[in-house]
């Protein structure tokens, strides 16, 4: 299989990407496995890891599997466009956060899945880059063109795409891309303790937050993302699982008080 899903704890689904060999880069048969697991674990857990067998994280596109016949249809190209750029709507359309372990390259579609994440964990010896466009394609695909400058600015992710320049772990770091760099031993200590905190969250906090962010990110204007967090607000207020958080937060802020 070149996707294994696997429950590391419970509530916790983990995605490897499965070709080592390969650093992971892309085929056809990847993006179907990564789509149909992607659909699978929809409902079935509260926090989803990404992450990359061996020493890489995904290396883009694997030309081998996706070779191009000189007379192949434009229809052909654009739906092979739709499933691979598809596998990013879906992450992005999860109910559950995703947490991009990046342990090792992570250029062009690889790129794309990390930015696709919520949350981006990277080891000392990851490198990404936008690599589109020195194979000489554009250098905007997989919605690199509209989430990489959500993350970094706009004047960073010009540049990046515009060179397709990699960068290493620490300016990663630097530039927002991801919130922590740790080193390979240490990566599963920390990466659990992420885990606990997103798990201690209620589950339909923990969802509406991911979408309120999301569409925060996206709202036309400050007032449309106030009228968003209102309404969730309202249905969080309203939760059993809400009234019992809020009495065990005060009793925290009792006790630390006294």
């Amino acid at each position: 299989m070149t996707v294994l899903v696997d429950e590391v704890r419970p509530d916790v689904v983990r995605v490897t990407l499965n070709r080592p060999n390969r650093l992971n880069a892309m085929t056809a048969e990847m993006i179907a496995d990564l789509s149909a697991a992607l659909r699978d674990i929809a409902a079935g857990c509260r926090v989803v890891v990404l992450t990359g067998a061996g020493r890489g994280f995904c290396a883009g596109l694997d030309l081998d599997g996706y070779r191009s016949e000189p007379d192949v249809e434009v229809e052909e190209i654009l739906k092979t466009q739709l499933e691979i750029a598809g596998v990013m709507q879906s992450i992005r359309r999860l109910p559950q956060p995703v947490v991009a372990v990046v342990n090792g390259p992570a250029a062009g579609g690889g790129l794309g899945l990390v930015c696709a994440c919520d949350l981006r964990i990277a080891t000392a010896g990851a490198r990404f880059a936008a690599s589109f466009v020195k194979a000489g394609y554009s250098g905007c695909d997989m919605g690199v063109s509209w989430m990489l400058p959500r993350l970094i600015g706009a004047g960073r992710a010009h540049e990046l795409m515009l060179t397709g320049r990699v960068i290493d772990a620490e300016e990663s770091l630097r530039a927002g891309l991801v919130s922590q760099v740790v080193p390979m031993d240490e990566v599963d200590a920390r990466l659990d303790l992420l885990l606990d905190e997103l798990l201690a969250v209620p589950p339909l906090s923990l969802q509406l937050t991911k979408q309120g962010m999301w569409s925060a990110v996206e709202a036309a204007s400050f007032d449309q993302a106030i009228e968003y967090e209102n309404r969730q607000q309202v249905v969080t207020a309203m939760s059993v699982s809400q009234r019992s958080h809020l009495a065990a937060h005060r009793e925290r802020i009792t006790h630390a008080k006294d």
